[in-house]
């Protein structure tokens, strides 16, 4: 039955962080009453209950912040759900048929044990976004889409609270969800840490920062619309793609001379483009042979 159709939760959040804050916020909005939230700073504590509402506890209180709601999100970092939750139930926080979520996208149900064992239903719904601040989670999570892993007394449930949201649901089986999380690491963290390469590469050039961001950006954001309008594949430019052996290797004596820790990466992402442009079809298994080769210092 679809969320809308019951009675709204009384949400209670534990660890208002960012992620707590901003699903903390979006859950208001959508006509849930927030009647607790816990945190370990009260001062943060302060600060972000303004945009949940709800009754304040801290850290140490949690298990009675939680007796409080009927539906408890735990939104702390990932390594403190379980003793977090472990400690909610082993203080009697949990009451049968609470419903408990986590947002981690690697930790699977297991995390939620003590929850179930309590006789609360368990799911994790977590949104492939990234909260580098609390009024762009906030901005950025409707219309994300979310890995949702529940079993089935919650299954059709999370789904529909993750559309109340104005998310997007697909179901993550539990046993990969850590290559789930392994992939949104790839398009956001690993990103992030290859533009500041090349960040770092137009500073070695003189550029100062927001000249080097303002560089090569139009590049960043031509690549991106090029990948969401042709697909990974046929978004695919550059000396590989075109076979320019020459031109892999000027590119490679340059990092052994001026730059040599960034070359074991440039190295092992041309290898991977190298797959991607025989997909493409833009260069022939002999040219492609060759310069495999060159890429792996042969």
């Amino acid at each position: 039955m679809p969320v809308s159709s019951h009675r709204k939760e009384n949400i209670a959040i534990i660890g208002l962080g960012r992620a707590g804050t901003a699903i903390g916020h979006l859950l208001c909005k959508a006509g849930y009453p927030i009647v607790a939230v816990t945190g370990r700073s009260r001062i943060s504590l302060e600060e972000r209950i303004r945009y949940t509402g709800g009754r304040p506890f801290p850290a140490d209180a949690n298990a009675q912040a939680a007796s409080l709601a009927t539906c408890i999100f735990i939104t702390t970092p990932d390594d403190s759900i379980a003793p977090v939750c472990r400690e909610i139930a082993e203080k009697g926080g949990f009451k049968h048929g609470d419903k408990v979520i986590h947002m981690s996208g690697a930790g699977g149900l297991d995390l939620l044990e003590p929850a179930k064992e309590a006789g609360a239903a368990v799911a994790s719904i977590h949104p492939i976004q990234s909260f580098a601040d609390l009024e762009g989670a906030i901005r950025n999570i409707p219309s994300s889409t979310f890995g949702v892993t529940a079993g089935d007394n919650l299954r059709d449930w999370s789904f529909a609270l993750v559309r109340e949201l104005g998310g997007i649901p697909f179901e993550v089986p539990e046993a990969i969800k850590p290559l789930y999380h392994a992939a949104a690491c790839l398009v956001s963290n690993y990103l992030t840490a290859l533009i500041h390469m090349a960040e770092e590469i137009y500073l070695s050039l003189g550029l100062s920062r927001d000249e080097a961001i303002r560089a090569f950006w139009p590049l960043v954001r031509g690549t991106l619309n090029n990948i969401e309008t042709r697909g990974t594949v046929q978004a695919l430019t550059g000396p590989i793609a075109r076979g320019d052996e020459g031109t892999i290797e000027q590119h490679l004596a340059v990092f052994s001379e001026r730059l040599p820790p960034y070359l074991p990466a440039y190295r092992a992402m041309g290898l991977m483009t190298l797959e991607l442009a025989l997909k493409k079809k833009s260069l022939s298994p002999q040219k492609a042979g060759l310069i495999k080769k060159i890429l792996e210092g042969d």
